[in-house]
Parts: structure tokens; sequence; C-alpha cells
């Protein structure tokens, strides 16, 4: 059965465990980050190819978020109680953005924690990032556009179940990975400035959205953060980091 609420996400609750790759994707994009923090955001097209005007309620759907120490050796190691604090964080963050916004929100919803593969809104899910994942294979500058010249991408008829399960016009998808440099990784990033004159990395936060009109499937609004110094461990840190993911959405 479907359901929804507005209690945060149980401390004791797995991760969504989508696409793995996603993360290896995001990875790769930071190799080529500028700066400190990036973001790419996109916005959906009309027939004119201006943007979509949103109108109507919106539904945050249960965030995909995990964070990490990074260790000595630049592996990441779950840490289960940032992890939870971030999933208590990150949504209040996400909600007062969008109700600044101007945005109506539904109760949040979360998928049942005993859910299958089968089920059709944990293929949303997993369908959702897949579409993330072309837009980043083809996010190359002036790539993203169809063979009418928009930016045109959908997640198709399925986003009818989650307009039926949460009266929502909108869904909010976010997925975030965080990690933070470890005293081990600390004290190796210096000695790789002393002996190899260069930085050998630490952690970073990396983050996807999109806002899914659940009438019609299309993705209206998408955007990438890579950032350097993001931090989901606190509610001020969460508000930054939602103020950065949700960059662009407006109604």
């Amino acid at each position: 059965m479907l359901t929804q609420r507005t209690s945060p996400t149980p401390a004791d609750r797995p991760a969504l465990r989508g696409f793995p790759h996603v993360f290896l994707l995001l990875l790769l994009a930071v190799a080529t980050l500028p700066g400190c923090m990036s973001t790419q955001v996109r916005h959906g097209e009309d027939a004119t190819g201006k943007p979509v005007v949103v109108r109507g309620s919106v539904v945050l759907v249960e965030p995909d978020i995990e964070l990490y120490a990074v260790g000595a050796g630049g592996m990441n190691e779950p840490r289960k109680a940032w992890t939870e604090s971030a999933r208590r964080n990150f949504p209040e963050a996400a909600r007062q953005k969008l109700e600044t916004a101007g945005f109506t929100l539904k109760p949040d919803f979360f998928l049942p924690k005993d859910v299958g593969p089968e089920d059709k809104l944990r293929q949303l899910y997993l369908l959702n990032q897949a579409v993330s994942i072309s837009i980043l294979n083809y996010g190359r500058e002036g790539a993203l556009r169809n063979k009418h010249g928009r930016f045109d991408w959908t997640l198709g008829p399925g986003v009818q179940a989650l307009h039926e399960a949460t009266g929502a016009d909108y869904a909010l998808f976010t997925y975030v990975r965080d990690s933070y440099t470890s005293g081990g990784r600390a004290a190796m990033r210096v000695i790789g400035f002393l002996l190899l004159g260069g930085d050998i990395g630490g952690g970073v936060q990396m983050g996807l959205a999109s806002l899914v009109d659940l009438r019609t499937g299309q993705v209206v609004w998408h955007n990438l953060l890579l950032d350097q110094t993001g931090d989901l461990r606190d509610p001020q840190g969460a508000q930054e980091t939602a103020g950065d993911l949700l960059k662009g959405i407006q109604r």
C-alpha cells in the first residue's frame, strides 16, 4: 500500500539504494569542478522554447541521502549518525525553501520500509535516477536538447501512481552523497602537498534534484550540485545545501 506521512525518515531506515553508478558519475564530475561550489540548473521548455511555468502543489519525495567519512586511504566509510542527522535536517530545510518560493506543499511521501523491487513507486524512484543519469551523460553545454531544440525529458505515464498517492501536481526528487575528511585523510593531504606538490582530495558534497510534473511526467527543472564545503550534519548547513541544490526552482 502507498503511504505518506509528515514525520522524518526513521533513524534506522536504510538507504533507498538506487543505481550505484549515479555516485560514480558524480565523482567523475568532481574531477572537473572549477571551484568550491558548482551547480548546473536546467529548466523544462514548452513548444516555444520558453521555461515551463510551474503551477500547482509539490510533494517532497523521500530524499536518498548517505554521508561518509573519507579515510586516510581515500575510501568512503559510511557514518550512520551523520546520515540520520542529514535525513532529518535536509527535508525540513527543503520544505522551507519551497514555501519561501511560493509553492503549496503536500505531506512528504515515503515508501513503505518493506517495499520490494516490483513496486511501482520503487520503480519510479529508479526511473527518475535513470533519467538523471541520461541528463548527466548528455549534459555538456548545448547537448541537453531534443530534435525540436528543447530541454525535454520525461518519466512517462507511470508518475500517475505517485500523483494518485499524494494528490500533488509535482514531485521533488533529491539524491545526495556527502563526505567529510577524517583526521587521517587531512594528514595525508598535508603530506601530499609537501611531497607531491598537489592536493590528493578530501570530502565533497554531490547532489541531484529534479522537479517532475505528475500529470505528464515531464522533468520541469533539474539541478546538479557539486560542493567542496557543504555540510548536512547540522540545520544551518542543511539550509545552505538546500538553497544550492534547489537553485533556480520557481513558480
